[in-house]
This record gives C-alpha cells, structure tokens and sequence, in this order.
C-alpha cells in the first residue's frame, strides 16, 4: 500500500495557470511560484473581493468540522479535499479553501496536513515544507516587533514602557518547549533590558490572525497599529503603532496576505492560506481566500481546525462576525474508530467490532451536532471509513444520525478520492442549496467580555460555570474599560476534549471550566481567554514524525506522513 507521499509523488500535476483558468482566473492575475504554486496578484485579489462584496455573487459556504480529536483519527482535511472533488464530479463548480500547514505539526505528532490518499492536495512536500514563505513573513515580522519593542526600551524608553509588563511574545514554527520561559538581554550594558520573556509557536502569533483577518494592506496596517504591547509606569496601554514603525512590519506582510493556489489530485483548485490552530487561536484560514473562493465557485468548502467546539465556534463567531459572511451547511466528520474510543475502547482493540463502544461515543459527535444546530446551520455527518468498520457499525451509526435528525453518509475519498465522495456532494450541495440555514451567533457582541466566555463554556463545552481567577476578572474589566467590550472570545484549551481537561472523553457535562489567564489581542479583534494547562508552544512527542522524515541527492523527500 502506498504512502500519502508516494501517492502525492506518482501524480501528474497539471500547471496552476491551467488550474487558475477553471475559475475564470488568467495568467496575469497570478504571481507564479514554480510551475505548480502561485499566489494572487493584487489587482485580481481587489477584483474578486469586490465581486465577493455582492452576497448574490458569491457560491454556497460549506464549513467542515469534526468530532473530538483522539488517537484514532478523523480525517477532517481529506473529507474537505475529497467533498471539493466529488462537488466537481457531479458537475457542480467547486472551490476549495484550507489552511496552510505549520512546520509543528509536520515535524511533531502528525506528520504532514495536506489530506491523505487519493484526496490530497498537491503538491504536499511544498505545502507542507516552507510553502511560499508566508509563516516565515510573519514569523520574521513578529519577532521584528519584538525587537523594536526592545531597542525603544533600551535607547530612550520615550513612551515610558515598564518592561515588567510587554506582552508581545517572540515565535518560531516549531515545537520547542524549551523556548516557552526565556530570560533575555543578559550580558552587558549594551546587550538590552534584562527581562523575562516568552515565545509562542508562529501560528498562535496575533499576528497570523491579523493576517488571516485583514483584507487589504491598509486593514493589515490598523490592525498593527492597535496591537497592545505592554503598559507605560503610568499604567497607560501603549499601542505599537506609537513607535512608529508599522510599515516596516506591513512590508514583511505584504505578500503573506494574498491567497496561495494549489489544486488536488484531481486537478480543481484550492485556495491555501493562513494557519491558525483552533486550539490556541481562531483556527480558521484567511478572509481574503474564503472571499475570493466565493467568488471564483458557486460551493466552496472550507474548514475550520479541530473539533465543533474550538474551530467551527470560532469560524461563527468570529471569523464569520468579522468578514460578513454565514455558512449554508457544515459537515461534520466522524470515524468509526474514533467513535469507539470515545466510547471507552483502548486504541490497541479498536479494529475489533464493538456497537456498544460505539453507541457509548456516539454522545461526543451528539454533543457536536447540537452546537451547530446552535448557530442555525443544518448539518450532514461524514462517515470517513476505515477498512475494519462493520456493515452493522456503519448502519447503527447512520441510525443513531437519523434519531438526532441529520443525514450520515459513508464516505471513500481516501481510497477512491473524488468518485468516493459523490454521495456526500449530492447530499451536501442539496443541504446546502435548501435555504434551511438561518444563521445565528452564538453570543451578542453587546455582552460583557465575561459573559462571553461563560456562554461558549456553557453552551458548546457542556459546563456547569466558570471559574474566574481574580486576576483574571480584574484584566476582564480593565478590557472593558479601555473599550474592547464588544470583542468576541478566542478561548485556547485542549482539543482532545469538549472541556479543558484532555483525559475527560466522551460528553462531559456540569464540571467547572477553569480559565486561568486572558489575553487582548486588540489588532486582530478578539479576546484571548485561556484555560486549564494549554500551551501556545507545543512540545515534541517523544517520537516525533521528523525521525521518519528523509531527503535524498535529487531532492526527493520520504516520510512526509
């Protein structure tokens, strides 16, 4: 049997100029990177974003999302690949829209994020490895604010910056625990400020959700300008447009805000752009590719990070809130497997049959199904099937759908790609064109900060209250009091539960959901709550994927998942 890779590697890639012309995109509306990348020129960005500005121009938003993560996998990206490619199939013009892949993952529990078997998108080494530098642009610019931040204290300090309180964090794109807790400026008197300092992996910056919420350079130049450093010894926040370097930064962006196109096995395009995890950040891929999407596709699917309780939350509540656009249906990916292990089955017994196991998990994707009928948009499970799912697990499943009143399909993309996907397409596009969608926030945007938090811990983690340290209520109001009031909540905790305790399984329900810190990300226009033991800097596994990864004399790599 091959590997994602060498199934990625036997494909024939068609050139993205041809690709980019299926959606009425020409030559000179694209910068090429090499025969089979290229990003959007800004002239043909401006143009689709107008056309997208018409809700009557754009196609049907399909958002994916899953069940819980666990061990046992779910699939989410190859189900998205595989949808936009059976769409295709049954003659529909679909678009795809992801996120870009971060060097952690790669190189740490997972290996590569490209969708897997015959519903990948290619070409994956690149994607995967590097891509068109756009996590290295912000990555480069993040830091450079963190250096200027430091070089204004250790020159004139004229803003009267306290450094006990800066909260810009430094990143890089991978996983080092070592880097969480750092002390710089040691040395001498011309080696800077003493100070504790923090760094946090690239795609949890507030910068790459800046990037991901901005649509134009003069948007991504505001929202620079209102990120919260710190505080000045008078108490004052000091923004980090006041040192007067904002287009240094925005420089360094400016090509990481146009849309990539790549395309599947199959040859249909996908916009990749923007790679938030949903864990720690809002977990969705860029405005400006969902728009342009839209706008090139009549359906367009897209995906939102994890499970419905961290990604799809997010995808409603803020990206949607803040781009003005609703989805006409989500899908919701299930395995079998997974399903059982929620159900109390060891990873090691799972090929082993098991309806009661199954019925037990079957309250995790229950849970899931009830918080997007929250938001007021219908739902399709996607049966992602592995080759030691029974005919009687398979339709005791589609049973258990029906009773919570959804349609469950078997889906084959990761075998037969495109063509096993046909079922879902038909299913999905007619959810999708039914008009049933009466899309909702969860939360109004008039609510205190608090309030918000309370709501999404309540309401689609399944808790009983919150527990607000005092440290934390006090930052809350002080949030409000300097105006930030109607910011939506980014709550990071883990995403191998509904709640913030990574062991609970299942459904959890009426336990106290703890948030420990908050943090304001005024530029990209949310509140970061933070709970239980999350991290925004992944550590390595023990045996990470990077011991399989190898590269040859002729460039070849191996191992990449």
């Amino acid at each position: 049997m091959l590997s994602d890779i060498e199934i990625a590697q036997k494909n024939k890639l068609e050139p993205i100029v041809d690709v980019a012309k299926k959606i009425g995109i020409d030559e000179d509306s694209i910068d090429l990177y090499g025969r089979y990348k290229a990003k959007l020129t800004f002239s043909s960005l401006r143009s689709l974003l107008e056309k997208a500005k018409n809700p009557k121009n754009r196609g049907k938003l399909i958002l994916t999302t899953a069940v819980t993560p666990t061990p046992a996998g779910e699939g989410k990206s190859t189900v998205s690949i595989g949808l936009g490619d059976g769409l295709n199939r049954i003659g529909k013009k679909a678009v795809i829209a992801l996120r870009e892949p971060s060097l952690g993952p790669c190189f740490g529990v997972k290996g590569g994020a490209c969708g897997g078997g015959f519903a990948q998108i290619v070409p994956m080494e690149d994607i995967n490895l590097h891509f068109t530098g756009d996590i290295h642009a912000i990555s480069a610019a993040n830091n450079l604010i963190a250096a200027l931040i430091d070089n204004h204290i250790h020159q004139t300090n004229a803003l009267r910056i306290d450094p006990r309180t800066i909260t810009w964090k430094r990143v890089v794109d991978l996983n080092d625990r070592a880097l969480r807790n750092v002390t710089i400026g040691l040395g001498g008197r011309t080696d800077g400020i003493p100070r504790e300092d923090h760094f946090c992996i690239s795609v949890a910056s507030e910068l790459m959700a800046i990037v991901c919420l901005s649509t134009s350079i003069s948007d991504l130049k505001k929202r620079i300008d209102e990120i919260i450093i710190g505080e000045s010894y008078d108490k004052r926040p000091v923004k980090f447009g006041e040192l007067k370097c904002t287009g240094a930064i925005a420089a360094l962006l400016k090509d990481a805000i146009r849309p990539n196109l790549v395309q599947t096995l199959e040859k249909n395009p996908v916009f990749v752009h923007g790679g938030p995890f949903a864990n720690i950040a809002q977990g969705t891929n860029s405005i400006n590719a969902t728009l342009c999407a839209l706008a090139a596709g009549d359906y367009v699917v897209t995906e939102a990070g994890f499970a419905a309780d961290l990604g799809a939350e997010k995808f409603m509540d803020i990206k949607c809130r803040t781009a003005g656009i609703a989805p006409d249906a989500v899908v919701i990916v299930a395995t079998i497997r997974a399903l059982k292990m929620h159900g109390g089955m060891a990873k090691a017994d799972l090929s082993a049959p098991s309806v009661a196991a199954l019925q037990a998990g079957f309250e995790n994707l229950a849970v899931h199904i009830e918080n997007i009928a929250k938001f007021g948009v219908p739902s399709v499970v996607a049966i992602n099937r592995f080759v030691t799912d029974t005919n009687e697990e398979i339709n005791l499943l589609k049973e258990l759908c029906a009773k919570k009143g959804v349609s469950a399909v078997l889906c084959e993309g990761w075998e037969k790609g495109g063509e096993g996907m046909e079922e879902l397409a038909k299913v999905v596009s007619e959810t999708a064109d039914s008009g049933k969608a009466n899309f909702r926030y969860l939360y109004e945007s008039s609510a205190p900060l608090a309030d918000k938090i309370r709501t999404v811990a309540r309401q689609i983690y399944r808790a009983k209250d919150v527990d607000f340290s005092p440290a934390v209520q006090k930052k809350l109001r002080a949030f409000e009091e300097m105006g930030y009031k109607d910011l939506p909540v980014c709550i990071a905790k883990t995403q191998n539960s509904l709640s913030h305790d990574p062991k609970l399984m299942g459904a959890p329900k009426d336990y106290i959901f703890p948030v420990r810190d908050v943090q304001l990300y005024a530029g990209a226009g949310f509140v970061v709550a933070l709970a239980g033991e999350i991290m925004t800097m992944p550590g390595l596994p023990r045996l990470p994927a990077a011991l399989k990864i190898d590269v040859d004399d002729d460039g070849k790599i191996t191992g990449l998942f």
